[in-house]
């Protein structure tokens, strides 16, 4: 994801595409707009992320298979733990999502997973599977010194959530979760075989460009043989045009800087490769695990936060995810498309990790 714009709000409002409650009950937040009322279906007041931080330590964890994990720490040491996991996957963290968090009131961990962002080596596919992950984050926490922390995660982060939580629920303190995606099948074909493409044709023309016509009745699998072949041109052509498919049709509105940062050579080929591989194996999920596991963490108490526009992670999923777990507190950002630093959205998650600070204090 793009690092934030200048924090000020009213330049927020100006640029709102390019930023990135009761238990149990639905809200629908409206158009965002400056206002002072509480909520009757409207969000309160848009909100400006935290300060920028830097860590105060960080660090390589060796997972023993291969990989070494660039990880860090910031905010309050004797804070609150809670651990981001980014999106993708392939998206690596960035300094801007230090900034979800009260420094003051959380000690903020993050990392880049397995063949993305600072970790090594750059781009593997060996040994990288969900359930990798899953051990990389309880070995992290073993190494902090934390006995049970807050996940935040969105995207492809709030399905390592799900999953993390579900096979650790006695790890975890609450989850914040954003932009539901749980690796179904029919989800993948919505973004990448026929769904979205009707919402952006011109942006799909650009998709299908490096795959022959024969090939284009699996684009996953299409792309897959290019973005492993042995010819590093092949490989980046279709890096680039995957990558950016995803760039061009995160927002409601669109922004020039995700675009920017999707087309980035050695972000797109790890983004690429790395989203691909996971893809087409399903997640190494079986269909529905997520959504049917769910009376694992039910307890768990939970922020959902979903853009009513979100073209990657359409809010059927967040609907479904919604219905199995009703205690969960789920907000829909109507004025919203997928990106996490979308005015409501933003404003949304920075309210939930100041309710967690309070309640997990």
């Amino acid at each position: 994801m793009p690092a934030f714009p200048p924090h000020s709000v009213t330049h927020w409002q100006m640029r709102p595409a390019c930023w990135m409650s009761g238990r149990g009950r639905i809200r629908v937040h409206n158009e965002p707009r400056m206002q002072n009322k509480e909520h009757t279906g409207m969000i309160q007041a848009l909100r400006a992320p935290w300060p920028e931080i830097e860590p105060y330590a960080h660090g390589y964890l060796d997972t023993g298979e291969g990989h070494q994990i660039y990880w860090e720490q910031c905010g309050n040491p004797d804070g609150v733990p809670v651990v981001f996991l980014h999106g993708g996957p392939g998206g690596g963290c960035s300094p801007s999502q230090r900034r979800l968090f009260d420094p003051a009131r959380y000690r903020i961990v993050l990392f880049d997973q397995r063949g993305c962002g600072r970790s090594l080596p750059h781009a593997s596919l060996e040994a990288n599977t969900t359930w990798h992950l899953v051990a990389d984050i309880e070995r992290l926490r073993e190494m902090c010194g934390i006995e049970k922390w807050a996940v935040f995660g969105g995207s492809w982060g709030s399905t390592l959530a799900l999953a993390y939580a579900e096979t650790h629920p006695n790890r975890v303190t609450a989850l914040m979760l954003r932009g539901i995606f749980t690796l179904r099948r029919a989800e993948l074909l919505w973004y990448y075989q026929e769904g979205a493409s009707w919402l952006f044709p011109d942006k799909w023309e650009d998709f299908l460009a490096p795959i022959p016509p024969a090939e284009r009745g699996d684009m996953m699998a299409a792309y897959r043989k290019r973005l492993t072949s042995d010819n590093p041109a092949i490989r980046l052509e279709a890096a680039r045009a995957w990558s950016l498919w995803e760039g061009r049709t995160l927002t409601l509105l669109p922004c020039p800087e995700m675009e920017t940062q999707h087309d980035e050579a050695d972000y797109a080929l790890a983004f690429s490769r790395i989203e691909n591989h996971y893809f087409v194996h399903g997640g190494w999920l079986e269909e529905g695990q997520l959504i049917q596991d769910v009376g694992r963490i039910r307890h768990i108490p939970t922020v959902i936060v979903q853009g009513r526009y979100d073209m990657a992670t359409p809010v059927r999923t967040a609907w479904d995810l919604h219905k199995a777990w009703p205690e969960a507190d789920f907000q829909l950002i109507d004025a919203a498309g997928h990106a996490l630093f979308e005015p409501g959205i933003l404003t949304a998650l920075l309210n939930a990790t100041d309710r967690f600070a309070r309640e997990l204090a």
